[in-house]
């Protein structure tokens, strides 16, 4: 199903929505637990929901996109193997299928743990960087025997896909590093937009110019304009935190000096409770 301008640009366009809110939602969480009275903005329990409800839309996003894999007119209707041609049968959407099954477990591994007391907390990021990691591997053995430019765009999008799990393979063990948080949610922005370029240069919509896929000049420009892509995600992410700033100090600016020593408090709760 990826197979086509729209296969990437559909996905792409999830990573970009969850690297947008990624940027926004962190930014926020931080600042309110550094400003003492700006608290009633986000509470832990609110941001708390906010993680179950991301785990719900991260389920939900993921089975439909099993099923879309699945049951297609072309897809292989849950058939892995052809026994009339003794061939393997459809192995590309099942690669997606899988794909989208181990972030189908992130998200129900958010539910849990933001729901109940099951299991350790950094659960939520050791799935999350394991379904990534699962995305970059299946994406590896993916691209074997194609065209120079298509195995370029692909292998930038492998080391997009690989740093973002090492990232958040590192918030199991630093949760709550603001540095850590903002940098994942450039590099899903990263992830998305390049989906995106890669569904423009190897399926050009309609009256757009087609790429060249062996000359080198392409690979040389799309190197760069990888670099632009990612320049771009961190002025996205700049820009978010500056107006998350703006938002939470003018909240400070209107919240009653009563109310300080109360949520004063309450910061500190929260303090100790995400320490432990």
């Amino acid at each position: 199903m990826i197979t086509n301008f729209a296969g990437h640009v559909l996905p792409g366009t999830l990573f970009l929505l969850f690297g947008l809110w990624w940027s926004v939602k962190y930014p926020l969480k931080y600042l309110c637990r550094r400003k003492t009275n700006a608290y009633p903005l986000g509470s832990k329990v609110g941001f708390q929901h906010v993680e179950v409800i991301e785990g719900i839309i991260k389920a939900a996003i993921a089975l439909i996109g099993m099923i879309a894999e699945q049951f297609v007119p072309s897809g292989p209707h849950l058939k892995l193997y052809n026994y009339e041609t003794n061939q393997w049968d459809h192995l590309m959407n099942w690669q997606h299928a899988t794909m989208y099954l181990f972030f189908g477990i992130s998200g129900l591994v958010d539910i849990v743990v933001h729901t109940t007391n099951m299991f350790p907390i950094a659960l939520d990021r050791m799935m999350l960087s394991l379904a990534v990691f699962m995305e970059g591997f299946l994406f590896y053995h993916h691209i074997h025997g194609r065209a120079i430019l298509d195995q370029h765009v692909h292998q930038l999008l492998i080391l997009t896909i690989f740093g973002g799990a090492f990232i958040i393979f590192l918030e199991v063990f630093f949760r709550g590093i603001i540095v850590l948080e903002m940098f994942r949610a450039s590099v899903c922005l990263l992830h998305g937009s390049w989906l995106w370029q890669i569904g423009f240069v190897l399926y050009p919509p309609s009256g757009s110019p087609e790429w060249n896929q062996m000359d080198l000049n392409n690979v040389m420009f799309l190197s760069m304009c990888y670099c632009w892509h990612y320049a771009f995600a961190i002025l996205i992410v700049a820009l978010n935190y500056t107006i998350a700033n703006w938002v939470v100090r003018s909240k400070m600016k209107r919240a009653p000096a009563v109310e300080i020593g109360l949520l004063k408090r309450s910061e500190q709760d929260q303090e100790s409770e995400d320490d432990i």
